[in-house]
């Protein structure tokens, strides 16, 4: 039983820290996520309201080509907020596998 337990504790760590580590050469320092913040609220604000803007016209009219430089822009426009924003995520697994992990050890 022990195996079994010790087998997926280190199962989960594994699953755990493989994401932290793809994503720490993207990371910011705590310096530049405080000042980063502060400099980009209104270019964030800026890009929310384009994407309104875009949200609110009409496709129906355009071509193609004008169609695919929107979405492209869209696109373009909801990274450079996602860049802005950051955060932590948690992926369902991890998720699962601490729920797991407190009851067996609870």
């Amino acid at each position: 039983m022990k195996k079994i337990t010790f087998g997926l504790m280190v199962f989960g760590m594994s699953l755990a820290m493989a994401p932290q580590t793809s994503h720490a050469a993207y990371t910011k320092t705590t310096a530049d996520a405080t000042t980063s913040l502060t400099t980009y609220a209104p270019k964030a604000e800026v890009l929310e309201t384009r994407l309104a803007e875009i949200k609110a016209t009409n496709t129906d009219d355009m071509s193609r080509t004008e169609k695919r430089t929107m979405r492209k822009e869209v696109r373009s426009i909801k990274q450079q907020l996602s860049d802005i924003g950051g955060g932590v995520y948690i992926s369902a697994g991890a998720i699962i596998l601490i729920v797991i992990l407190l009851i067996i050890l609870l």
